[in-house]
């Protein structure tokens, strides 16, 4: 895991954007196709917009969800709001390039599998992402994988469920198909992130996000979030 501290949230979401936009250009130039996860924020909402503004092959990028809330369409609480508006607003991409979690679904196991499904149409079986984006929860949480909740466990799925967390049942990218990113991307940011932040560094593995693969992560961090790290920003 390498760890780049930059001075602000302005700074981290260009940053990421600007890397985003040079592994589509690779992969794209390499292997005809760049399939990137996207997970939702604040920081995320930033980085999306400054993403439009960069030099993104859009004919040949497909975007899914790392998770989802379970919730009605066009409730303010989907993560799919925030990449429509961010990237079929200001981009090329197409509606068809941007698979949604069917978290509508009167059949939600049903609908993860599905989506499963359509994770191995566009990448191959298993799946591999080009990119993961993740976030980190002040409890340790990435994507909707949540402390204590049954979905930590599942291991023969590449989508699946979680109970409810803050109000709402979740639809999640599990371990298996994160971890086989060819690379992933975490946006930490803020004061509230320090702690968590340090543990996430030191591999603790008692914290969801501990569990994630290290061999191919980038940690983008402001400031305020690696006031904790020392002078160490990678190992």
């Amino acid at each position: 895991m390498h760890i780049k501290i930059l001075d602000d949230v302005d700074s981290v979401a260009f940053e990421a954007a600007r890397i985003i936009a040079a592994e589509a250009r690779t992969a794209v130039a390499e292997r005809g196709r760049f399939i990137v996860a996207f997970s939702g924020g604040s920081t995320p909402k930033q980085m999306l917009r400054a993403l439009a503004g960069e030099d993104v092959p859009w004919g040949s990028v497909h975007v899914v969800q790392v998770d989802e809330r379970v919730a009605p369409a066009g409730d303010p609480d989907r993560n799919l709001i925030q990449l429509r508006e961010s990237l079929l607003e200001h981009t090329s991409l197409s509606s068809a390039q941007l698979c949604a979690m069917p978290v509508e679904s009167s059949d939600l196991r049903e609908a993860a599998m599905r989506y499963a499904a359509t994770l191995r149409e566009l990448a191959g079986s298993p799946p591999v992402l080009d990119l993961a984006h993740l976030g980190l929860g002040t409890d340790g949480h990435t994507a909707s994988l949540v402390p204590d909740d049954p979905v930590l466990n599942v291991n023969d799925r590449d989508v699946a469920l979680t109970e409810i967390y803050e109000g709402r049942q979740r639809m999640t990218l599990t371990y298996p198909m994160l971890n086989r990113s060819r690379r992933i991307l975490w946006l930490i940011t803020g004061n509230d992130k320090a702690e968590i932040l340090l543990r996430l560094r030191d591999s603790d593995a008692t914290i969801p996000a501990g569990r994630i693969c290290r061999d191919s992560a980038l940690v983008i961090t402001d400031q305020a979030a690696a006031k904790q790290l020392g002078p160490t920003t990678g190992i």
